[in-house]
């Protein structure tokens, strides 16, 4: 059964796509989901006009994401932990300590979204944020001990 994809499946097609899918599959998932629709040309058209439409809004979206890399590249963030004598942290810099940090300067990143290397001791540390499938933006964390 051949059907066109409203949004892209993982390890099927790309959104605004024609795949041949076992019927089964087409009834039970794919069509109730709302994730494909039966091939007409109808349908066609309908998809192509909403494809269209969702490229416009993933550039503008893209446009927004690099200029807030530019802004986000030239932070300089500082974090105080408490740590031992040795300069390992009692605990770790997490992802919502940074994601805080972020907030207070304006950036609205939630922290799934932040990607860091294991931070356990004082030190500066690169860190990096999917802004957007395509933009990554990078920034200085320094971790420093908390008197």
């Amino acid at each position: 059964m051949e059907v066109l994809l409203r949004e892209s499946v993982l390890h099927l097609g790309k959104r605004g796509q024609v795949v041949k899918v076992k019927p089964g599959y087409a009834r039970n998932y794919l069509l109730p989901k709302g994730l494909a629709v039966n091939v007409t040309e109808g349908n066609k058209r309908q998809i192509e006009l909403e494809r269209r439409n969702y490229e416009r809004k993933i550039l503008a979206e893209k446009q927004t994401a690099e200029e807030a890399k530019a802004q986000l590249e030239a932070l300089n963030l500082t974090l105080k932990k408490r740590a031992g004598d040795t300069n390992h942290l009692f605990g770790s810099v997490t992802h919502q300590d940074i994601a805080t940090l972020l907030k207070e300067k304006g950036f609205d990143i939630d922290r799934r979204k932040i990607e860091t290397p294991t931070i356990r001791e004082l030190g500066e540390f690169k860190i990096s944020v999917r802004l957007h499938p395509e933009v990554v933006g990078e920034f200085t964390l320094n971790v420093l001990r908390r008197e």
